[in-house]
């Protein structure tokens, strides 16, 4: 599971060797202070950044790997992780292993990607849908554009600014993966995230926006503890013994989804919609204030000019993050790592057929 340190990085868990020590050595090595490889040096940009390994001051043989929030950004993140390559073994995986990995998802090496896991922010009922990794082996040479189309929909439309800027993400990467031939990767991931709340729109709930309420101080609890709330793990920070006690993640375990929640409940009154399109150097201003007794009749297509006819200036400026993510199975090669480019390449193509239709 993930877990939060109190200062705003995630901490993985070393797994068991010899894969955790295999991805303790990749990220050393690309984050080697003298590193001065360019290939190296660019793959930084498509990870979480790394800040080396810690362990909890009552169990200092507990290892873990120090990295990035990439969700800490985000008010309502869309996650979505995705599993790369044609293969989800490595080379040095038994016949039992190849077997067990295989029948996991027959269509792997067709499709070149498996989606583990998803979990998606509705604007209408203020809460999140999420899908494990039993959705994403169910779907079909047919059904995968659709599966992963799920992702991109907030409740009302498609968000199809994330779709592209996620596209303009992967080709990116896709990119890298071409240029070098010393890396191959196995049953590594792309971590997607997106801001679940539209970016020209301003959501009020009683008064209260979500803005003020996420700058909200975090609930104090006697002695000086602080209690900070997420959607999926909780951290207790006691400054008396240094002690850390968290709650590993449940369901989407391998995610970064470190939502923080308001720590008053929110009221489900008034929804202010206000959008604000920087065209023709004038700011055009749109605001819809609705009631959930009436969310139907010509509500909604209000509602789908609100959050589907976005400006192209700002869908071009969506809030978007595509990250590689798991390196417990890379390594050492003088080829191109064409398992993880053939699913690179499907999953943009099914990515631009989401876009597109």
């Amino acid at each position: 599971g993930i877990l939060q340190h109190p200062d705003g990085t995630v901490l993985k868990q070393l797994q068991p060797p010899p894969r955790g020590p295999r991805e303790q050595e990749f990220y050393n090595k690309v984050y080697d202070s003298d590193c001065c490889d360019s290939i190296l040096l660019e793959l930084r940009e498509y990870l979480p950044k790394y800040f080396g390994v810690w362990s909890p001051p009552t169990a200092p043989n507990d290892m873990y790997l120090k990295l990035e929030d990439v969700t800490r950004k985000f008010n309502k993140p869309c996650i979505m992780d995705v599993k790369i390559g044609q293969k989800s073994y490595d080379p040095y995986a038994s016949a039992e292993k190849i077997q067990q990995q295989v029948s996991k998802y027959p269509l792997m090496e067709e499709i070149g990607f498996l989606v583990l896991g998803m979990r998606v922010y509705h604007v209408c009922t203020d809460s999140y849908e999420t899908q494990n990794q039993h959705y994403g082996r169910s779907l079909t040479k047919e059904t995968v554009k659709d599966g992963i189309s799920k992702f991109f929909h907030n409740g009302y439309c498609l968000r199809k600014d994330a779709v592209a800027a996620s596209i303009r993400r992967v080709e990116k990467i896709l990119e890298w993966f071409e240029g070098q031939e010393q890396l191959n990767f196995y049953a590594s991931s792309l971590l997607f995230v997106y801001e679940g709340s539209c970016q020209a729109t301003t959501v009020r709930l009683s008064d209260v926006t979500l803005a003020e309420k996420r700058v909200m101080p975090k609930g104090l609890l006697s002695g000086g503890d602080i209690l900070e709330y997420n959607n999926n793990i909780h951290v207790i920070n006691s400054t008396e013994n240094g002690k850390i006690e968290a709650s590993v993640s449940k369901g989407l375990s391998k995610f970064y989804a470190l939502h923080k929640k308001a720590c008053s409940k929110r009221h489900h009154g008034q929804l202010s919609l206000k959008v604000e399109n920087l065209e023709q150097d004038n700011m055009w201003k749109s605001s819809t204030c609705i009631t959930h007794e009436h969310l139907n009749g010509n509500v909604i297509p209000q509602l789908e000019k609100v959050f589907c006819h976005v400006p192209a200036e700002i869908k071009e400026s969506a809030n978007v993050e595509v990250r590689m993510i798991d390196f417990a199975h890379v390594f050492p090669s003088n080829t191109r790592d064409e398992g993880y480019i053939y699913g690179l390449k499907n999953l943009i193509t099914v990515l631009q057929n989401i876009l597109d239709n």
